[in-house]
């Protein structure tokens, strides 16, 4: 078996998602996977920095330096030092050892509500009566339901959402919000980005959940089409800039799901849907992250 080599990066917890993605678009990774470093009487514990680790079967590039470039491309977009962790990095081969198992160790279901899993592909797993499953690969798209961001938009599509709904999902990354959105009875389920790489994978991950969605290539300005139920789970500060584009999306009854935002970058948040006359029906919190539901 050919050595692999296996990146750490230490890093904020809260971001895992964000930096996975980046790993996996810029670093052409094989898997990813948050380890905490700290023991306490020989019991991992959680603490305010982890380790990213990334498994590689090959270097092309510096990745080293492209990580840092990364950093100083989210400092630029309002993340703080204590947000993004140092990201130390170390990059070490190892020999004789199957990657494509390792890094799938720590990964199991998660149980975003009583009734709302995600299912690793690889893993058998029977779903309690009425339990809605997703099954989805970790992999190289955001928002793959184990970060706080993806699961507000999923315990607000599970409280809001209606039978028979249309529903966007902006910022689709895996697709992972308009596959539920199919699964809770939505009429359809549309999802777009402005990342091209992810348009595969999410109609992949359609595909395996036997599902009908439509994924495409855009952004929220060149949307026509209005829907009943809105996802939008991105950053702060794109969220203040899209704002309107959003609630161009709207009918008068339409709800949209506001994720993707640290408590202290809320007011930004707050600014802009204020800015645009909207309406908060519901705040959700999940440990430092928020989530607004909004109405017209």
């Amino acid at each position: 078996m050919e050595n692999y080599f296996e990146l750490k990066i230490s890093i904020n917890p809260n971001i895992e998602d964000i930096v996975s993605d980046i790993c996996f678009t810029n670093l052409n990774c094989e898997g990813v996977v948050l380890a905490e470093e700290t023991y306490k009487d020989l019991v991992m514990t959680s603490t305010t920095e982890g380790t990213l680790r990334v498994f590689l079967t090959e270097i092309n590039n510096n990745p080293v330096e492209i990580l840092k470039t990364e950093r100083e491309l989210l400092k630029a977009r309002g993340f703080s030092d204590e947000e993004l962790g140092s990201w130390e990095i170390t990059l070490d081969e190892k020999e004789n050892q199957d990657w494509s198992k390792k890094w799938k160790e720590k990964w199991t279901v998660t149980h975003v509500t009583d009734n709302i899993a995600v299912v690793p592909s690889w893993l058998n797993y029977t779903p309690k009566e009425n339990e809605v499953t997703i099954t989805l690969d970790p992999g190289c798209a955001f928002g793959t339901g184990t970060h706080q961001t993806t699961q507000l938009c999923m315990k607000a599509m599970e409280k809001y959402l209606q039978k028979g709904d249309t529903m966007a999902d902006i910022g689709t990354g895996s697709g992972i919000l308009a596959i539920l959105a199919k699964k809770l009875g939505a009429k359809s389920a549309y999802g777009c980005d402005n990342d091209d790489t992810v348009i595969d994978v999410a109609r992949e991950n359609a595909l395996k959940n036997d599902v009908e969605c439509e994924f495409e290539l855009k952004t929220a300005d060149k949307l026509t089409a209005k829907f009943d139920f809105i996802c939008a789970n991105i950053l702060h500060n794109v969220l203040f800039e899209i704002m309107g584009d959003l609630k161009n999306l709207m009918k008068d009854s339409s709800i949209l799901s506001l994720s993707g935002i640290l408590d202290e970058k809320k007011d930004v948040v707050i600014e802009a849907i204020n800015r645009e006359g909207l309406k908060i029906k519901d705040i959700l919190t999940q440990d430092q992250w928020i989530s607004y539901v909004v109405t017209k």
